[in-house]
Parts: C-alpha cells; sequence; structure tokens
C-alpha cells in the first residue's frame, strides 16, 4: 500500500470517527449536563419494602437496619440471610426484637445450605416468595414497591417520595426504577499501606464514582430515548406487580445470571413494561479500594453479561421493543465480546510497525515523518477521548468544587482504568470455558471503620 493512500485511509478514518464522537457527545453528554431536577410525588400513595440480602454481613448490617428504619419508618424491611458464617443473624435479632416487643416493620429470611449462597437472584427470589406469603392475597400489587439494596446501602432520604413521582412510579406503566448510585468512601483514603499504595485506593474510588454518577448516569439517561434503561443490583426499585408478571411458575423473577439486575431488566422490557431512571435521588455504596478484588467484582460482572447473550433472540423478538432499543441492548451484551476482539486487533499496527521498523528503521522513519504521524495521533486522540471527557464532566457535573486540571486528570486516569476491562473479559471467559458459573461475594474493604478524609 503506498504513503498517499494509507494517508487518505487516514484521513477518512479521522473524519468518521469525529462525526461519531461528536454524535456521542450530542446524544449523551449535552442532555446528561442539560438536566434538571423533576418535581417529586408522594410517597404514601405506596407500600414500600426494601429487600436486603446478606451473606456475613455482622459488620454493617446492624448500621444499615437502624439507618432504614430512621429514614423510612414506615417502610418494611426484609433481610435475607444467606447462611452467614458470622453474627449478622444475631446482629437483625437483636434489633429486631422478640415476643410482643418485636419490630414488626424488621423480617428476617433465612437461607440454608445447600440450597443457600447459590447466588443473589436466589437470595432475593426467597425474599420475594417471604412477602408474597406476608401480604396474602389482600393487597394491590400496583402499589407494593419491592426496594433492593445492599447490606451496606444507604438510600437517598427523598428517594421514596422522588421514586413517586409522576413521571416515575406515577405512572403505571413503569415497572422499575433505578436511582443513582454514588460512592459512600468517595474522598476517603484507605488507612493502611504507604503513600503510594493509599494513593492509589483513593484514586479507584473516586474512579468508581467517576463511573456510576458520571458516564452510567449519562448512558442511562441516553436510554430513556431507546427504551432501554437497565436495572442495577443496588438501589433497584421494581413495582410488586411487574414482579409477578416475570416471576414464572415458581421459578421467581430473578434469574440465574450473575448479572441478576440486568437479566431483570431484561424480562421486565420483553413483557412490556416501562423502566426508569433518576439521579433526582441516589442510593450510597462502598467503593473497592483494592485492585485485585475490583477485578474479581469486574470478572464477574462481564461474565454474567456474557451469560445473558442467551437473551439476544428473546430481545430481538420482543414486540414491546423498537428496533433501536433492541439494538441498544444487544450492543451493550456484545460489550465484553467486542473487548475480546479489541485486545486481538487493536496492536496489530504497532506490531507490524516494529516488524518493520526492525528490518528498515530509515525507510520507516521516513514513512512516519511524511505524515504517518497523523494516524498515531488518530488511534491514540479518539482511544482516549471518549473516557477522557468524563473527568470535566464529573467536575462540573458532581463535584464542582474541584479544581479543572485535577478533573482532567481523573479523565485521563478513567482511561486507564477503563483498560482494565479489556483483563476481566478475558478472565470471565477463562471462567466460562472452565464451567465455574458460581457466584463469589465480592469481599468488603478491611479497613472500613478507618476511613481518612481528604481533600478535593
Amino acid at each position: 500500500m503506498n504513503l498517499s493512500l494509507l494517508l487518505g485511509l487516514t484521513q477518512a478514518m479521522a473524519l468518521t470517527m469525529s462525526v461519531t464522537f461528536l454524535t456521542y457527545v450530542v446524544l449523551i453528554v449535552v442532555p446528561f449536563l442539560r438536566y434538571r431536577p423533576l418535581p417529586a410525588g408522594d410517597a404514601d400513595k405506596f407500600e414500600w419494602h426494601f429487600l436486603v440480602p446478606c451473606r456475613d454481613e455482622e459488620a454493617v448490617i446492624g448500621d444499615t437496619i437502624r439507618y432504614l428504619r430512621g429514614n423510612f419508618p414506615h417502610a418494611h424491611i426484609w433481610v435475607v440471610d444467606d447462611d452467614s458464617d458470622d453474627a449478622t443473624v444475631a446482629v437483625v435479632t437483636g434489633l429486631r426484637g422478640t415476643g410482643p416487643m418485636a419490630d414488626g416493620h424488621v423480617h428476617l429470611v433465612r437461607r440454608y445450605r445447600p440450597e443457600a449462597r447459590t447466588g443473589k437472584g436466589d437470595a432475593l427470589n426467597s425474599a420475594y416468595s417471604a412477602l408474597k406469603g406476608w401480604l396474602g392475597s389482600h393487597h394491590d400489587p400496583e402499589r407494593v414497591v419491592v426496594v433492593v439494596v445492599d447490606a451496606d446501602g444507604r438510600p437517598g432520604a427523598n428517594c421514596l417520595s422522588v421514586c413517586a413521582a409522576d413521571h416515575l412510579f406515577g405512572n403505571p406503566a413503569i415497572g422499575a426504577v433505578q436511582v443513582d448510585v454514588r460512592m459512600s468512601n468517595r474522598g476517603t483514603s484507605p488507612t493502611r499501606g504507604g503513600p503510594v499504595k493509599r494513593g492509589f485506593g483513593r484514586m479507584m474510588v473516586r474512579l468508581q464514582d467517576l463511573e456510576f454518577r458520571a458516564a452510567i448516569a449519562a448512558i442511562q439517561m441516553s436510554r430513556g430515548l431507546t427504551g432501554t434503561i437497565s436495572m442495577g443490583g443496588n438501589g433497584q426499585f421494581t413495582r410488586l406487580s411487574a414482579l409477578d408478571s416475570i416471576a414464572g411458575d415458581g421459578n421467581g423473577p430473578w434469574r440465574g445470571a450473575l448479572l441478576e439486575d440486568f437479566e431483570l431488566g431484561v424480562h421486565l422490557l420483553t413483557v412490556g413494561w416501562k423502566t426508569g431512571f433518576t439521579v433526582d435521588t441516589h442510593v450510597d455504596q462502598e467503593a473497592l479500594y483494592s485492585l485485585r478484588r475490583f477485578l474479581a467484582q469486574r470478572t464477574r460482572w462481564g461474565q454474567g453479561t456474557m451469560q445473558c447473550i442467551r437473551y439476544v433472540r428473546r430481545i430481538w423478538d420482543s414486540k414491546h421493543l423498537s428496533t433501536l432499543g433492541a439494538a441498544e441492548m444487544m450492543y451493550y451484551l456484545a460489550q465484553p465480546w467486542l473487548q475480546l476482539l479489541g485486545t486481538l486487533i487493536y496492536p496489530i499496527p504497532f506490531i507490524l510497525l516494529g516488524i518493520r521498523a526492525a528490518g528498515d528503521p530509515a525507510q520507516v522513519w521516513a514513512w512516519f515523518s511524511e505524515g504517518a504521524w497523523i494516524l498515531f495521533a488518530v488511534y491514540g486522540s479518539f482511544g482516549l477521548l471518549p473516557f477522557v471527557i468524563w473527568g470535566p464532566i464529573y467536575r462540573k457535573r458532581c463535584e464542582p468544587e474541584t479544581s479543572f486540571l485535577r478533573g482532567l486528570g481523573y479523565g485521563f486516569a478513567y482511561a486507564l482504568y477503563i483498560y482494565t476491562f479489556y483483563i476481566t473479559s478475558w478472565r470471565a471467559l477463562i471462567r466460562l470455558i472452565r464451567g465455574h458459573n458460581g457466584w463469589t461475594k465480592t469481599r468488603r474493604n478491611n479497613d472500613r471503620a478507618g476511613l481518612v478524609a481528604i481533600d478535593h
């Protein structure tokens, strides 16, 4: 291939990528930045039930129950103990009390091995069955809302009224609502380790907060246009009638994928329910300081996405999804597979260049200096820009007190952070090939009780 042809192809690729990037900015970033809060609703029109799956959560479940009871006194809390080895049950029982003085709003659902520890979906199905039995037949499932929160989850105090708004559960077509997710330990540093380790942990927490509050939130808003807003594992609100419609004959609404939250959304959307998303309220959860634990968590998520590829036909055949909506969902399901492909394709130009440079360095230098550097500029710019841009956006939308330069630094760090998903996609594939489909709980930070606040 001669040099002029190569440069022509490079310019064409740059133009195509520029148009794609500008479209991306307009469709996702601009609406996110222009968003303004919407009016809340009347939470008293609904009955709220929090489901809290627990496995060895002695350290956090007590504070969570106290927080939920204090902020949502009329809601019911269903703690699902997945055969914990620690004192989780004792903590819950102590807070609930016994006999006539027992707190009727706190319920304990116990599971035992070998049926226990088979996945978060199975634990939630147990709570769903217990809730259905407790409610009996004299209830209105349209008014009952089931809220899934983590054992350390902290839903915003306004979450019930926000989710009761006319555009969310006030609309009878809405079957589920996902709220914004924030990292409760943002702005903190682990207490163990030297300055480098602590600084790395601090940045890991910040990048997880950026990912959820900026990139994921903006993508969720854009999915409002395609009608494919997905559910998360924390801060997931679902109408009981919607859960009933997909429960099947005793199977329960949650299925067996490791990504049970996305799987739930697939079933809701393909039977005709609408889903909503809001940043007017939030749920706090703990971010991970450890790269090793983070990779383990994201490997599980990636494997769960791979497992959900079995729903491609269901998505495409659903009369309730538009062609654009079905395409968006399948693009999401394709992400880990595209990441696998990318790790094989992206290095090829650099490998070929290295081979050529080893054989004739003078010719390669001449080719590079005569204009081929444009190719590498395009590779670098458009490989980084879609990720770097989220740093300044996160700073403007979520952390306005942060300096612009620090926000830009977050963006470059986020670009590196995203590339870890290429690692987790390969790990997920290896687990699939080996048949390792079990659900493994991500361990929490050991130093949760000893956090050090830091400045922006």
